[in-house]
């Protein structure tokens, strides 16, 4: 999986920052080049004419032939020392799912105005980040208005929430974010409601799944014409099909979520020297199996599914929106 950091992206930043100073809300300009010469790597660095697919869904022939997925990660974390990790996490678990795709990285945090071009990927991933999202710092609300023009303009381009990026977008179109009674971090179990079972039919007969979790803030009240897909508004999924999002990590592995371990002074009180029990408790609640990869799988299935589709779809979740 080849990837390009959002340092190779001066072009279009600039693109884009001459579009805000117009006013909140406008377009983001689609019509700008795609800029970066490394944004047509593969993930495993071979080139995309000779790689094949591994989305897990259909068969060899039709994978083969099918462009790879270009897929757009928006980092949400200010100035955090394991940036380099996540990313690297995310190669990792993508490429175990799809060697061939092409990552993109941004950092709206520590770039401001920089954000992919939605012609150009298949996918915008809006991911985890380390600021409340309900804070209206300027670079929060650049992000908001890039959502909002993703919507108004791209409604048919697939955008998927993670953490972070699940709140951010819950709280846009309506629902509400709130203070977690008690931190969750390790793996945990996420539980699928009727609709749920249907969407992740490689679960369907369980029931239920594993994730990564690392939080200490959730959606209270999931928004309007959004689909509960897990209880406790874990898993969301649009009205019109082209929203999704998880307040688990299918991105994070065992290696990067040991990276946070020391959140557990601040969420819960304890670290390795003042309750040596609870600490390797935690570190085994990472290590734990989790189902990162089938989620992964069922998230190109669905991009995958939408490609194609026509420019009037998607419309119900302009008329949802409450941004």
């Amino acid at each position: 999986m080849a990837s390009s950091n959002s340092t190779s992206h001066d072009y279009e930043s600039s693109r884009c920052r001459q579009q805000q100073q117009k006013g909140r809300g406008e377009n983001l300009d689609n019509n700008s080049d795609l800029v970066g010469g490394q944004e047509k790597q593969t993930v495993t660095g071979r080139d995309s004419s000779s790689a094949k697919g591994g989305t897990g869904t259909g068969t060899g022939t039709e994978e083969e032939q099918r462009p790879p997925l270009r897929i757009a990660v928006l980092l949400n974390s200010y100035r955090s020392r394991i940036l380099p990790a996540i990313r690297a996490s995310y190669q990792r678990t993508i490429g175990a799912v799809a060697p061939d795709a092409q990552l993109a990285f941004y950092e709206p945090a520590n770039r401001p105005g920089e954000f992919p071009n939605p012609d150009y990927f298949d996918l915008i991933v809006l991911g985890g980040g380390n600021v409340d999202p309900r804070k209206r710092h300027p670079w929060i609300l650049d992000v908001h208005d890039f959502v909002r023009s993703l919507v108004r303009h791209h409604p048919h381009k697939k955008l998927l929430g993670i953490c972070w990026g699940h709140q951010t977008i819950c709280s846009l179109f309506g629902g509400k974010v709130v203070d977690a009674p008690v931190p969750e971090m390790g793996v945990a179990s996420v539980n699928l409601t009727s609709q749920g079972c249907d969407f992740f039919h490689e679960v369907s007969a369980l029931g239920s799944f594993k994730l990564q979790q690392h939080h200490r803030r959730e959606v209270a009240i999931a928004p309007e014409k959004f689909s509960i897909l897990a209880h406790d508004n874990q898993c969301l999924l649009s009205e019109c099909g082209n929203i999704l999002t998880f307040q688990g990590h299918p991105e994070k592995d065992s290696e990067t979520a040991r990276l946070r371990l020391h959140d557990s002074v601040r969420w819960f009180g304890f670290d390795s020297l003042s309750d040596e029990k609870a600490w390797t408790r935690l570190q085994a609640m990472m290590d734990t199996p989790h189902d990162g990869e089938m989620v992964w799988r069922r998230v190109f299935q669905w991009v995958r599914d939408g490609q194609g589709q026509g420019q009037g779809q998607g419309s119900s979740c302009q008329k949802a929106s409450k941004m």
